[in-house]
């Protein structure tokens, strides 16, 4: 280990820096957050920094470096553009015994800012030694990604919540054990999704230390709801993965797609709950007996559906047999199917002009007698069928007989997101003509109005034209 990381309490305490520009500004916010004491000193000074100063009382001696500014101070920052003044404060540092940080001059430096992750209490610093700041903030960047935002909350509870653990269990083993459930529980994820108030919180978290106390068989289990989204997995949400990777279960149907089953941590049990051409179908009342069945035995189960969960997912019906059951349930969003599509396609789903209202419609069964076929067929508007390709020419039929012009565009986009996706282009005059040839299936979604023109490879959306609307290029297959 080239340096031995530590973190300073500068609440109260007093810290030199030598320099007025924007650098140093930068400097001034971070060491103002933490409590310092700012002296600054320079002959010029930033109005940023200036305002920064005036805000938080800061001293403010618009005077060149001098050694006596060293006094009293235990850090000091040289963030000057001159590599003599920084040398200076480090020389003069090191005579008073003051650890001193020389922005971008590692050979004058004593010691080292690292990129900093916030989420207080909870600090994380990621230092290159002065080798690469460029590197330390990339890293930064990819750890802000991956940590939750209110990663700070769930320490705070925590804290809170010691006192009643150290109690209730006395063996550092059994607390041990119990907090690390804890922190991978459906009740933690709800702290940081901040997604209920204290008081219920408190009681929840006081019911799982009770049953901590008990065998293991009486602990409860969890059910998160997860969209695994359009099919890339890397438009799954940061909570879904945080949460694939901490599921004991996952229950997921035909939607999802291995690439996102990868992201599962890998000794969770699989269970496939949806239907394949040709082998029996599992049905919601089975799906929802194993949700409650697994999160009976105190695991945590991860209920993975395609696009959004209460998006055509039956999601609402599993939502009411854990409400009835009274299994702790977390509902995480994903991309919808047309969401993913339309972006995967180029196709804008609102633009001026065209479409003032977007319709996600599902054609299946004996419900799509049941739609307002008139109000679907009118202008103006994008209206996607969510499984409709099998439908296609009795989609089509009712469109054209509810006033829906032939011209009209349209597009099928199959496998939306996903390694061979295609988008079908044309018009209602001759979409299912071109699907069929093409040989496009499930999973794949309609797209139909004036948009659809638009679909990858057509014509760019132009707004200046959009209020008067022109007919699309000819009816074209593309892939993608």
């Amino acid at each position: 280990m080239d340096r031995f990381p530590l973190f300073l309490d500068l609440r109260e305490r007093h810290v030199l820096l030598v320099g007025g520009g924007e650098v140093a500004a930068r400097k001034a916010r971070l060491l103002l957050a933490a409590g310092a004491h700012l002296r600054v000193v320079a002959p010029e000074v930033c109005p940023e920094l200036v305002e920064l100063c005036e805000r938080n009382a800061a001293q403010q001696l618009h005077v060149p470096f001098d050694p006596v500014h060293m006094q009293g101070v235990m850090l000091a920052v040289a963030a000057t553009d001159d590599p003599a003044v920084n040398r200076a404060v480090s020389a003069a540092g090191r005579a008073a015994h003051v650890w001193v940080n020389a922005v971008d001059d590692a050979a004058a430096s004593s010691c080292y800012m690292p990129a900093i992750i916030d989420r207080s209490p909870i600090i994380i610093a990621v230092g290159t030694g002065g080798a690469s700041p460029t590197l330390a903030r990339r890293l930064r960047a990819q750890l802000e990604g991956w940590l939750p935002q209110r990663l700070g909350s769930l320490a705070k509870f925590a804290a809170r919540m010691r006192p009643s653990v150290r109690a209730a269990l006395p063996g550092d083993l059994a607390r041990r054990q119990f907090w690390d459930r804890f922190f991978e529980s459906a009740l933690a994820a709800r702290v940081l999704a901040g997604s209920a108030a204290d008081g219920e919180i408190d009681a929840d978290f006081a019911a799982d230390l009770a049953a901590a106390q008990l065998p293991a068989s009486a602990m409860r289990g969890a059910v998160w709801l997860i969209g695994a989204g359009p099919g890339d997995p890397d438009l799954l949400t940061l909570r879904a993965q945080q949460l694939l990777q901490q599921c004991d279960v996952v229950l997921y149907d035909r939607l999802v797609p291995e690439a996102v089953l990868e992201r599962v941590r890998r000794d969770a049990l699989r269970i496939f709950v949806g239907k394949r051409p040709g082998e029996h179908r599992t049905t919601q009342a089975r799906i929802n007996e194993l949700l409650l069945e697994y999160a009976g035995r105190g695991l945590r189960v991860a209920r993975l559906k395609g696009g959004d969960p209460l998006v055509f997912g039956r999601g609402g019906e599993e939502i009411a047999a854990l409400a009835r059951a009274g299994v702790p349930l977390i509902v995480v969003p994903g991309v919808t199917a047309a969401f993913g599509a339309a972006a995967a396609a180029a196709i804008p789903l609102t633009h001026r002009g065209l479409a003032q209202s977007v319709c996600f419609v599902t054609a299946m069964g004996e419900a799509a007698a049941a739609l307002d076929w008139r109000a679907l067929a009118a202008p103006l508007q994008t209206v996607v069928f969510y499984m409709g390709v099998a439908q296609l020419p009795r989609i089509v039929e009712r469109l054209l007989a509810h006033g829906a012009p032939q011209s009209r565009p349209a597009a099928v986009i199959e496998r939306a997101t996903q390694p061979g996706q295609r988008v079908v282009a044309g018009d209602l005059a001759n979409i299912a003509v071109r699907v069929a040839a093409a040989g496009i299936a499930a999973p794949a979604l309609l797209m139909v109005g004036d948009v659809a023109q638009f679909a990858a490879g057509g014509r760019s959306p132009d707004p200046l034209e959009a209020a008067t609307p022109v007919p699309g290029p000819a009816p074209q297959e593309l892939e993608c």
